[in-house]
């Protein structure tokens, strides 16, 4: 990760969309944008909190350790969206990690600054309070589906969550590009057993996988695997 020149608009992301407008032009002095590679971690889990991050261009995936060699992606953040916010409170270390899908340009804030920044911008308050609010009930969501609900429909859910997230093209491609363990990291299983229901999905055409590109044919049968799951 390496510092790059002013590429903020100090419009378009989360932070800058909810500040004061006589607050923009300190956001201007201490805001500091990096360049992340694809593949590289933004902050790591147990890591010392050093500040908080917005999202202005490239895809993140978020996730934590689970058992001693997997992970789970806990969620996506995409251009707009904060990341690190997991960090504060009274322990001062990030609970999970976050690694670029794909080149990102990045905002920086030191957690010092970004407090008082909280403390003059009460929109920005507010909104990060529902943004918890909503982070709060997707993990749960998230915990009641991995303990009830079948892998399949744990896997139908991951993809009609993907294409929600990052829309679809006129073919029913996702557009974002993800590898197969990255989707079973997602939806809670291994690897072995996303690729059976892969291929099982294949063959009852409701969708495909290319490279790392994915391609919805049936979007109706996903969701009713997931109803005929919760029935």
């Amino acid at each position: 990760m390496k510092e790059c020149s002013d590429l903020c608009d100090l419009k378009s992301c989360f932070l800058c969309k909810l500040c004061l407008p006589e607050w923009l032009p300190a956001l201007a002095v201490k805001k500091r944008n990096f360049e992340v590679k694809k593949g590289e971690l933004l902050f790591t889990e147990g890591d010392a909190v050093t500040g908080i991050y917005f999202v202005y261009t490239g895809n993140f995936k978020v996730h934590k350790r689970w058992d001693k060699e997997k992970e789970l992606i806990i969620r996506f953040a995409t251009s707009g969206d904060i990341v690190g916010h997991m960090g504060l409170g009274e322990k001062l270390f990030y609970p999970v990690s976050a690694t670029a899908l794909e080149p990102a340009v990045v905002c920086f804030l030191e957690m010092d600054f970004f407090e008082t920044t909280l403390k003059v911008n009460a929109n920005l308050t507010y909104e990060l309070m529902k943004f918890f609010a909503n982070e709060l009930q997707n993990s749960h969501r998230s915990m009641r589906n991995l303990a009830h609900m079948s892998v399949k429909a744990r896997i139908a859910q991951a993809f009609v969550s993907l294409g929600s997230q990052f829309g679809l093209d006129k073919d029913g491609v996702i557009a974002v590009e993800m590898s197969r363990q990255d989707i079973s990291s997602f939806a809670g299983t291994t690897y072995e057993t996303l690729f059976k229901v892969l291929n099982e999905f294949a063959k009852l055409k409701i969708l495909t996988i290319t490279g790392r590109k994915i391609q919805v044919l049936d979007e109706t049968k996903l969701l009713e695997i997931i109803a005929s799951d919760n029935a």
